[in-house]
């Protein structure tokens, strides 16, 4: 079984540009919403893509009516935003594919790679991680012990400049075994640079309590870019354009 949980509860202050107020994930590239694209290249369909929703979230519910909701209504973080959608999930005891609904090029190739790879690994957290030669900000890094093992994701902001230096970006894409990923988000809190409760901060508690956490590694190239600006927004649409 599986479900997946995307986060699209944001404001996207910087893209509250041009008169246009509507969510971040609303706003259109080739005339489709955002989080349109990133539903589209899912596995899942329907009542098992659960949105998060916050700013404006009428919106969001009102063009997508087939997926189920979940309401974030403060921002607190990724790791709070999916404790939101525990509150819609229940009882599920399957897989939750975890994405951002602001990242429209992630390919359905991709999404099926990682439940592959988490599958046949026998995980019960998977983290989508990769290189690209596109130039990126913002991004949490892999940290790897000297084996090649997963040790934490490390968000951009709390990196050190060993950490930063690092060329491992963690997409912000994960499948969870749902009752590990329960348990963790507990320990969650909030002691970072922002204030925030990290979603990524709930692999690195997993392991500490001996689950089994892996990484699927991908040469993600253009995928990787989300939308958090005006710029970007026009980036990506050429991007689409491209695909097409």
């Amino acid at each position: 079984m599986l479900k997946s949980i995307i986060l699209a509860a944001g404001k996207g202050t910087r893209m509250q540009t041009e008169g246009v107020e509507l969510p971040k994930v609303m706003r259109t590239a080739l005339g489709k919403p955002l989080l349109g694209y990133v539903l589209d290249a899912l596995p899942t369909k329907g009542r098992d893509n659960i949105v998060v929703v916050g700013f404006m979230r009428e919106k969001v519910e009102a063009a997508f009516t087939d997926c189920s909701f979940a309401v974030q209504a403060e921002q607190k973080g990724t790791g709070h935003a999916v404790m939101c959608a525990f509150e819609t999930l229940g009882d599920f005891d399957g897989d939750v594919l975890i994405c951002c609904g602001d990242a429209p090029l992630v390919r359905p190739e991709t999404f099926a790679a990682l439940v592959e790879e988490h599958r046949a690994k026998g995980n019960d957290c998977t983290v989508l991680s990769g290189a690209s030669e596109v130039p990126l900000r913002g991004y949490g890094r892999v940290i790897r012990d000297e084996h090649g093992g997963f040790v934490k994701i490390v968000e951009e902001k709390d990196a050190s400049p060993e950490e930063f230096a690092v060329q491992e970006y963690n997409s912000g894409v994960y499948v969870f075994s749902a009752p590990k990923l329960r348990t963790a988000l507990t320990g969650l809190r909030t002691n970072n640079a922002q204030g925030e409760y990290y979603l990524t901060d709930a692999p690195d508690i997993m392991l500490t309590r001996g689950d089994k956490v892996g990484v699927c590694v991908r040469e993600m190239g253009d995928e990787l870019i989300g939308v958090n600006t005006p710029a970007q927004l026009a980036e990506v649409e050429r991007l689409l354009q491209e695909r097409k």
